[in-house]
């Protein structure tokens, strides 16, 4: 189970990055199932396979603090393998509620931002962002949505067919350069994040390029999610993609760059809604 999570977190087969935390803490229960020698041993199993699921993707922060939490909680603290496997069932849980429940929170305060007859603009997938629209919705507003592309992966598209599956929502698909497009008509840029480091937004590649824009025609920009993704003592590290999500067929002479995300100055953002409250910048 943490071999084929891994690669599914390196393959960015989940395109949350909570979901991708959930995932790898709820794979670490196979060591559950194991049998070990002392606490000792036990430790250094933990020890090696969170840290294999943190370096499979090391842009996301809220993975690096579900490990991190894990860990802390468990390591050193059993002094037999059965102590040491209940505190790590018990770290699971709580780190699994702390990821999920944040999220739900933020979203219900994001939901209180958006007004009947809203028109919002999305970029990428985010989990956060969805479920604030549908909380919105079910509130008894009518909301209308663009959803850019967000090539090469077309992760909008996912979010365009959520959308349309949610009562009271009007989706439209857009490509990514039609961004500037569709600005003027909306009132607000509601989009998720990977994290937020040290006063930069980290996010899917694109973002900065809408953020800018908005920013640009006065259309205040909301960022949302678990406060768990807003960290200081994190290296964030870019991920290159493989060509082939850009080109079928290599072309010589042709380098092809491929980033999975960009970086977004906070001072471009408007409002930043975490499971902590809303806070005006």
């Amino acid at each position: 189970m943490i071999d084929e999570t891994v690669a599914e977190i390196r393959e960015m087969r989940s395109h949350s990055s909570s979901a991708v935390a959930v995932k790898a803490a709820t794979a670490l229960r196979e060591l559950l199932t194991r049998e070990y020698v002392s606490a000792e041993a036990f430790d250094r199993d933990l020890e090696h396979n969170a840290g294999a699921l943190r370096r499979a993707n090391s842009s996301h922060a809220s993975l690096h603090n579900a490990m991190r939490s894990i860990t802390t909680a468990t390591m050193g603290e059993g002094e037999t393998p059965e102590a040491a496997k209940q505190l790590l069932e018990d770290a699971i849980t709580e780190t699994v509620d702390r990821i999920e429940s944040g999220k739900r929170r933020a979203a219900a305060h994001a939901a209180e931002l958006l007004d009947d007859g809203d028109t919002i603009l999305t970029h990428d997938y985010s989990s956060t962002v969805l479920k604030a629209v549908e909380t919105a919705c079910a509130d008894g507003n009518l909301l209308e949505a663009y959803v850019t592309e967000a090539r090469p992966r077309y992760l909008g598209r996912k979010t365009a067919r959520t959308l349309a599956a949610i009562d009271r929502v009007e989706p439209h698909l857009v490509v990514d350069s039609a961004g500037g497009h569709f600005l003027p008509e909306c009132d607000r840029v509601l989009i998720g994040m990977d994290c937020i480091v040290e006063e930069t937004l980290y996010n899917r590649i694109g973002t900065y390029p809408l953020v800018a824009t908005a920013a640009r025609e006065g259309v205040p920009v909301t960022v949302v999610g678990s406060s768990t993704k807003v960290i200081d003592d994190f290296r964030f590290e870019n991920e290159f993609r493989p060509d082939s999500e850009v080109m079928r067929e290599p072309v010589e002479g042709i380098d092809i760059e491929n980033p999975a995300y960009d970086a977004t100055p906070v001072e471009l953002i408007d409002t930043l809604v975490t499971d902590e409250g809303v806070q005006e910048r």
